[in-house]
């Protein structure tokens, strides 16, 4: 029985040195000097604000990307103990001694060395020499763009491991379907595909872009296993559905579960909430909640209410009035009703106080029991302050000529009769007697004379803005839109604010709409709920892009005409630059070239019949192409249409599928174009005196790559070695 301890237990490891010395080599390139410069370098400014609101626990919404990114930055600063206690103001302000520098910038580190070997094991995957691997390890190593970009706090070179890190298993688990489907390997690098995936576009939506081409490749290897015949039909719905799991189900579970972290983590009010919705503001604590803890949840006949326009973009606002009234003729000629003005606020006021009135009784108090309001029921809206009700008519709104006046009506005893019944539809409804709820209903309000839509008018666009002129007090304008097909935000409205009125007297009711509510009723958000609102203002949300010193175009990045300064010492010339390996960046896009024009070559003679190549060699040169060629594409391509203020380093991604082509290119030229001794001879030469150039390159931008040592101004005007780079240069 215990015959197997007769036998000693004997383990055996193999380890690849290549990968062990490559790993070695990035991590001492990446780590070395990291808390240096300890002051803020570039973005550094922007992803620190978010780094502290996620040590306060304080909600924000970043409308760059997903929370993943961020969450890891923040992981950094919980590991090294930072309190959030710090102001991202200023690049270049030094950081103080309870901001922990090291940590806060080890993982984008980590990310950058761990690239290294991965770019090995890539080119080891697609079947290449391991020289070949080994000179595209190095050449990552040595890119001083990617050398920058990972030791600092930023996403960049987060982003470029996981999509490395989604390639290589793929090619590994593409590799292993061949001899062994569904084992235990196989199952893990398939999975680590989609976890790779899915965090690649968590950290930034860049990622989604080598998502759509490895599902595209996994596609079209799919569609070769259907044409296997030794497969039957169940075999290959098993692939289907492990493909369909690992590469899709997963990544998009894992993708919401980056969120629901996000939220739970962040729990707290802050300056961000104002733009989501009130109920998602109530979810928080502190803030809105703290104002509408323990409101009534069903508006009633006699509800003291305050109404939030939904759209709450580019500012918040709310249903307004005051006793000033529309001016007689505006500056136009047009005339008025001169009634009471009718705007949106955006601030909290006393005049944002509305009662909910039944048209059929005079009382403005909640009855007992209360008699809740429902989905298409009728209802008169009192301004709660001055007891007038909101009306509209065919009269043409001050700034939207074509829209309707919405005014508080004064009764002049002119042939002007009140037209203040309005129609409550619920725009979030389930059934067509819901109940209208405090924050959870969205609302519109119907004119029930003219069919008009209450709406308020954040933008003209024969205006600068939507505010009204100096008698308005430059609020915004609140008209009756009379097209009102569909349900546009501006349309809609919730209650934010609510108590169930109580007095019969004016001066009492004044007093009342002054002081905080006591009933207790919960308002509790979804998950699935905030995750989607939260996912919506992300893709839609955008702040106003303003040319920056050094943004760029696309076209400027694959020549690197731009740099970008990130940092200057604030006494010395020593500096920071986003500066690429110019032999390096050159020789990417000459193999981009030359493999484009061997391929269509190949193509061109293929189709006559003449086959240059072994068929096994031009499926790996065809692979392999598919993998670095179509990875710089679909990285780089997509910026020629996008509308949003553009950087170099955006180009980082793409350069690095670009950069693992050059060895690709340069051993398929020394194994089938070199075709005598003489020729392989020289040209591995001229390989040896390129990559001491690319050596030398590295050298002389190291100073500007890691900030020291500080150079003169002499030397500094010698790295200046294109027109268009700005080198800072501190006037004597």
């Amino acid at each position: 029985m215990l015959g197997f301890l007769k036998e000693p237990v004997v383990v055996t490891v193999e380890i690849n040195m290549n990968v062990m010395v490559l790993t070695l080599m990035g991590l001492i390139s990446r780590l070395w000097g990291l808390s240096y410069p300890r002051a803020v370098v570039f973005d550094e400014v922007y992803y620190g604000q978010f780094v502290s609101l996620y040590m306060k626990r304080i909600f924000f919404v970043d409308d760059s990307g997903p929370p993943f990114g961020h969450m890891l930055l923040a992981l950094g600063g919980y590991l090294g103990g930072f309190d959030g206690n710090f102001l991202w103001n200023r690049i270049g302000a030094e950081y103080s001694m309870n901001v922990p520098v090291w940590s806060l910038r080890l993982l984008p580190a980590l990310a950058g060395a761990l690239c290294v070997p991965l770019a090995y094991q890539i080119l080891v995957e697609l079947q290449f020499s391991h020289c070949a691997a080994l000179g595209a390890a190095l050449l990552i190593l040595l890119e001083n763009s990617l050398i920058t970009q990972s030791r600092f706090m930023l996403l960049e070179s987060i982003l470029i491991f996981f999509i490395l890190l989604a390639v290589l298993s793929y090619l590994k688990f593409y590799n292993l379907q061949k001899h062994s489907s569904f084992s235990g390997s196989w199952w893990f690098w398939l999975l680590l595909t989609g976890v790779a995936c899915s965090c690649a576009v968590g950290v930034k939506y860049m990622g989604l872009f080598t998502y759509i081409l490895l599902l595209t490749i996994a596609g079209l290897h799919f569609w070769h296993v259907i044409g296997d015949q030794n497969l039957s039909n169940v075999s290959l719905m098993y692939h289907f559905l492990a493909r369909g799991l690992a590469l899709i189900i997963i990544p998009v579970a894992m993708y919401v579960s980056f969120f629901y972290v996000h939220l739970t983590l962040l729990y707290r009010s802050g300056p961000h909430d104002q733009i989501m919705t009130s109920a998602f503001q109530a979810s928080l604590e502190g803030g809105l909640a703290r104002i509408t803890q323990g409101q009534p949840l069903e508006v009633a006949y006699g509800s003291q209410v305050t109404l939030r326009n939904v759209l709450g973009k580019p500012m918040q606002c709310w249903l307004h009035s005051h006793t000033n009234t529309y001016p007689i003729r505006y500056e136009n000629g047009r005339g008025s009703s001169h009634q009471q003005q009718v705007t949106c606020y955006p601030f909290k006021d006393v005049n944002n106080w509305w009662i909910v009135k039944d048209p059929g009784m005079q009382q403005l108090v909640v009855s007992n029991p209360p008699r809740p309001v429902r989905h298409g029921h009728i209802v008169q809206l009192v301004h709660g302050i001055t007891t007038r009700y909101l009306n509209t008519h065919d009269v043409a709104a001050p700034l939207s000529p074509h829209s309707q006046e919405v005014s508080c009506y004064i009764d002049y005893n002119i042939s002007m009769p009140a037209q203040n019944l309005w129609r409550v539809e619920i725009v979030n409804r389930e059934t067509d007697t819901d109940v209208w709820k405090t924050i959870l209903s969205e609302v519109r309000f119907v004119h029930v004379n003219t069919s008009a839509v209450l709406k308020a008018i954040f933008f003209h666009f024969q205006l600068s803005g939507a505010s009204l002129p100096e008698w308005g007090y430059r609020q915004l304008e609140v008209v009756g839109e009379k097209l009102s097909k569909g349900y546009h935000q501006s349309m809609v409205w919730n209650v934010e604010e609510h108590r169930y009125g109580k007095s019969l007297e004016q001066k009492e009711r004044e007093v009342e709409l002054h002081s905080p509510t006591q009933m207790d009723i919960s308002k509790n958000l979804s998950f699935m709920a905030k995750f989607t609102e939260l996912q919506w203002k992300i893709l839609t949300l955008k702040n106003e892009d303003t040319e920056h010193k050094y943004s760029s175009s696309a076209l400027d990045w694959i020549t690197m005409d731009t740099n970008i300064a990130y940092w200057l010492h604030p006494t010395s010339s020593a500096q920071i630059h986003l500066l690429g390996n110019v032999v390096t960046w050159a020789s990417a896009n000459v193999a981009a070239l030359v493999y484009m024009c061997l391929t269509l070559w190949y193509l061109i003679r293929r189709r006559r019949k003449i086959y240059d190549i072994p068929e096994d060699a031009w499926q790996l040169w065809v692979s392999a192409g598919g993998i670095c060629v179509g990875g710089w594409a679909v990285n780089y391509l997509p910026f020629f249409g996008m509308e949003k203020t553009l950087f170099l380093y955006h180009y980082l991604p793409a350069l690095t599928f670009q950069i693992l082509l050059i060895p690709i290119v340069l051993q398929h030229i020394s194994d089938h174009l070199c075709r005598s001794v003489l020729l392989k001879s020289m040209f591995t030469a001229l390989i040896v005196a390129w990559f001491s150039s690319v050596y030398f390159a590295y050298c002389t931008f190291s100073p500007v790559t890691y900030g020291e040592p500080s150079l003169s101004v002499t030397e500094l005007k010698d790295l200046r070695w294109k027109d268009s780079w700005n080198i800072l240069i501190r006037k004597q």
